[in-house]
């Protein structure tokens, strides 16, 4: 059944985008949503009624619905690693057990918030968040989003580990009243360890007489925390259900809390679990991450899009494609289905993008006029928060929209320098403003996009066993530089660095 289906969308016979405009008046209407304060405009993509109908039978042949619910209830949804996927059970959607025990967690988490606003490790101006990847991306951008405007703290983040990274994101830090956030799901990552290292040293250097008191653990693994000295009363737990780029949502936030306010980390949950909600009980045609599953397997199967671009219209919003990045080809890059068979077909394409307007003078020349097709996501806010006049502002909106009603209707020239083919597609996510309740939906939005993406493909998005062999090889390397198993290049390469 789902294989002929996917035919019927292979056969389809895809109209331009202006042909679907001409021929349906309420096309707008059809093909837009507004849910928890975002307004999700698909009018500007190939997908039509017919297609629309052919994917919701593509999910329900794949078994959406149930797959769905196993999520939401807990089941084993990652079953190479035995798991179930827990992370809406941190914003209080899923298995009464889960949710209680993530709830207990969140407890545990805010009592030590206000123990540090209330001085227990004395005088604190600043934190160092260390991890990688998600353990780091998800609380930077929450950081980077919504603390702009506030003088709590000073956070950096600090993952990479390149001495360049550490020295930069200590600059700013006293290590005197700087408080280190270690992050990492076993507490075994290299990077994260190394790095937690240094910054031990770093409090020792700066006067610290007792490093490990100035550090907490976030882990999945506290006995492992323990077994590098930090105290239990300073470790705070996430379920081994919470993959690292979900993580956001658990006391892996603990910086995010810290900086922005609890009640700041608490509307964040809210907005998160309005997403949920819808995503659980909407309909199909009416699901905006399910809707836009199914435009992303539209342009990477029929148009066989290898990419997709997504840029934010409001500098709060830099970091989300780094953190698009990784949900998405971390959790959707896989070459084989559930049961290990081939996936038969493209699976996640490659995400990328940057901040409007900088990007249009720098990549959107691509975009219009070359050769390579590629689906584009807008990311604006409405409602502005900066000092300058409402004109400003104006501006950047203006532009965003341009850029989408560009790159559909192109223009045609007699000079082929300045021709625009036109046709090509656009998404635009309309926040009304950004606040703590929005940027959780949207955040839930894309993963529960990411989810319905895997499903659709018969794929297992929680696991992520590509991102292992580099780092065994990394450790072989380390053990024994000069083993003949590893090829010449790479020998030539360590001896040429002196290592």
């Amino acid at each position: 059944m789902t294989g002929k289906a996917w035919d019927a969308i292979d056969a389809y016979d895809v109209k331009p985008l202006a042909t679907l405009f001409e021929r349906d008046d309420n096309r707008i209407a059809s093909f837009s949503e507004e849910v928890a304060g975002i307004y999700f405009d698909w009018s500007k993509t190939h997908l039509s009624a017919d297609l629309l109908a052919a994917f919701t039978s593509i999910a329900e042949a794949q078994g959406f619905a149930a797959l769905r619910d196993s999520f939401f209830q807990g089941g084993i949804v990652n079953p190479t690693e035995g798991r179930p996927a827990e992370h809406a059970a941190e914003r209080g959607t899923g298995a009464p057990d889960a949710v209680e025990l993530a709830a207990s967690r969140r407890a545990r988490m805010r009592a030590l918030v206000d123990a540090i606003e209330a001085g227990a490790f004395g005088e604190i101006t600043g934190i160092l968040h260390i991890g990688i990847g998600g353990s780091v991306l998800g609380p930077a951008l929450l950081v980077d989003a919504l603390g702009r405007r506030l003088e709590r703290l000073e956070v950096r983040f600090l993952s990479n580990i390149d001495g360049e990274a550490f020295d930069d994101a200590v600059s700013m830090l006293d290590p005197e009243t700087t408080l280190v956030v270690a992050a990492s799901k076993t507490f075994t990552t290299a990077e994260t360890m190394a790095n937690l290292s240094a910054a031990m040293e770093w409090l020792k250097e700066g006067g610290v007489d007792d490093p490990y008191g100035r550090v907490i653990a976030v882990t999945a693994r506290p006995e492992a925390a323990l077994e590098a000295g930090i105290d239990e009363s300073r470790i705070l737990q996430f379920s081994e259900g919470v993959g690292g780029r979900y993580s956001l949502w658990s006391v892996v936030g603990l910086s995010a809390a810290l900086a922005l306010g609890w009640s700041v980390f608490e509307e964040l949950l809210e907005g998160a679990a309005e997403m949920d909600r819808h995503f659980r009980y909407a309909e199909p045609s009416k699901n905006v991450p399910l809707v836009g599953a199914f435009i992303d397997r539209l342009y990477v199967r029929k148009f066989e899009c290898q990419t997709r671009g997504v840029f934010a219209y409001d500098e709060r919003l830099r970091l989300l494609p780094f953190y698009l990045q990784q949900l998405e080809m971390e959790s959707n890059g896989k070459s084989v289905k559930v049961d290990g068979s081939p996936v038969g077909q493209p699976s996640a394409p490659v995400t990328w993008g940057g901040t409007g307007t900088d990007a249009q003078h720098a990549v959107f020349q691509l975009l219009h006029q070359g050769t390579v097709l590629v689906p584009v996501e807008f990311v604006a806010v409405t409602e502005a928060e900066d000092s300058l006049p409402p004109a400003h502002h104006r501006q950047l909106l203006l532009n965003a929209f341009a850029q989408g009603a560009a790159l559909m209707a192109g223009r045609q020239s007699d000079d082929p320098h300045r021709s625009y083919p036109g046709d090509r597609p656009s998404i635009t996510v309309l926040l009304d403003r950004l606040d703590a309740r929005t940027l959780g939906a949207l955040l839930a939005f894309y993963e529960h996009r990411t989810f319905a993406n895997a499903v659709l493909l018969g794929i297992n998005p929680f696991d992520q066993f590509g991102v292992e062999l580099g780092k065994e090889i990394a450790r072989k390397l380390d053990e024994s530089a000069d083993d003949d198993s590893f090829d010449p290049s790479t020998r030539a390469l360590i001896e040429r660095a002196g290592l």
